[in-house]
């Protein structure tokens, strides 16, 4: 079966399906996106995940590319055209196609919009939680504004290549303080010596995951206190946990930092239940 995308309007073959060559996503990284877990047939924290994209389009100043509502109806149907029940969608809005030039096109210049879908392999993810990831450290060079889930991410996308030229699964962004800010593509946590779930403070220095966010439910509902205080790189070395969490991963164990092993090298039993009780408790839209 041929993968479909949706593209402005239209829903296309995927290896047929194209945007304009002067489109500013293609030219700048003048837009932005979400990646949304489908599991069993359901959407999970739909409600959530739009609400961080309407809060990055009006960050950057970007029209919404429809209502609201006509962009579920669009979200759902791609999963439906593609048949999937576990994996993932990915939307993205950019500014538009438009002469280029710096500054922002003229008033009206319509958005672009792309929504992909795609499977995931459920057993492999399995495979990850079973035994653990491995991390490595970068130093931070982003710009200040990663709260707005733009593609501008370059610095992310090399960070991931460095981590995968040395064996590792995540890389994980250092500020020159020596606190862990967050992955390149997850949010960072460690359960500390003295038995506390702690991740960063979520500023403008990281994204405020959606699993992130949920998580604070999910932890709420097992009994678990979420301290939101800063951690040095010999903290998350010592600590008796770490895990990092995505909406596309909800929650991976990591076993070594930097080839240093965490704790005894062992997924710990504090990510087991929060994996073990996220999809009780969050949000579940129907396709």
């Amino acid at each position: 079966m041929s993968r479909i995308a949706y593209v402005n309007g239209a829903y296309q073959r995927h290896a047929e399906a194209a945007v304009h060559v002067e489109d500013r996503g293609f030219q700048f990284a003048d837009g932005v996106y979400e990646v949304c877990e489908v599991r069993h047939g359901f959407i999970v924290d739909l409600t959530r995940h739009l609400d961080r994209l309407d809060r990055s389009l009006r960050e950057l100043r970007i029209a919404w590319p429809m209502t609201r509502a006509a962009l579920v109806v669009v979200i759902r149907e791609v999963l439906r055209r593609n048949r999937v029940r576990n994996g993932l969608f990915y939307l993205q809005v950019t500014r538009g196609a438009a002469r280029r030039d710096h500054v922002f096109p003229a008033d009206g210049t319509p958005s672009t919009i792309v929504v992909t879908a795609k499977r995931t392999d459920t057993s492999a993810i399995a495979k990850k939680n079973a035994v653990g990831i491995s991390a490595i450290t970068v130093p931070e060079n982003r710009w200040d504004r990663v709260d707005i889930k733009s593609v501008g991410l370059l610095p992310n996308v090399l960070a991931r290549q460095a981590a995968k030229e040395e064996g590792a699964q995540e890389a994980i962004f250092i500020d020159p303080d020596g606190t862990v800010k967050e992955g390149a593509a997850t949010n960072v946590w460690i359960v500390d010596k003295d038995g506390r779930l702690r991740t960063r403070h979520a500023d403008h220095g990281i994204l405020r995951g959606i699993t992130r966010t949920t998580l604070a439910d999910v932890t709420a509902a097992i009994g678990l206190e979420i301290v939101e205080q800063a951690f040095s790189v010999e903290e998350m070395l010592e600590a008796r946990e770490v895990f990092i969490t995505a909406a596309t991963s909800i929650c991976f164990p990591v076993v070594t930092v930097n080839g240093k092993t965490v704790a005894n090298g062992h997924p710990g039993s504090v990510s087991q239940k929060i994996r073990e009780a996220f999809f009780d408790i969050a949000e579940k839209t129907a396709i």
